[in-house]
């Protein structure tokens, strides 16, 4: 399902768009249970808390899609999506370079402070990583 991710970002001058950037994707359908909504939930707990600064510059994004809504489609293809699913996509100069689906948080949903964890080392293994 992908492969790696995340860059610190070059701006071009004060007030544009970062160079690179991170975007952090829930994938979920129009049929939503309580587990959906928690790991939703718990993904953008870890973004919001342990990122506000990479929020704050627009170099890391997080967007929660419904891949049913009309023109969302193409990303069950691009990241071939089976399920509910986290994915971090690097975006350099408006093209993905790369990207990873974080598969675990299905095993971690049940430990909150375990899916934190994860989603949270994943984000940093891979700004320090680029």
């Amino acid at each position: 399902m992908g492969a790696g991710l995340f860059a610190f970002c070059a701006y071009a001058s004060e007030g544009q768009e970062p160079s690179a950037k991170v975007v952090a994707y829930y994938f979920h359908g129009a049929a939503r249970c309580p587990t959906c909504y928690k790991l939703e939930q718990y993904s953008k707990e870890a973004i919001e808390s342990g990122f506000k600064d990479e929020l704050a510059s627009g170099r890391l994004e997080f967007k929660a899609v419904n891949v049913e809504d009309r023109g969302n489609e193409h990303f069950v293809n691009d990241y071939q999506l089976y399920t509910k699913s986290l994915v971090i996509s690097l975006v350099e100069n408006g093209k993905e370079a790369k990207s990873k689906n974080l598969a675990k948080i299905w095993e971690y949903v049940g430990n909150r402070q375990k899916f934190l964890e994860y989603v949270t080392g994943e984000i940093n293994a891979f700004l320090k990583g680029s």
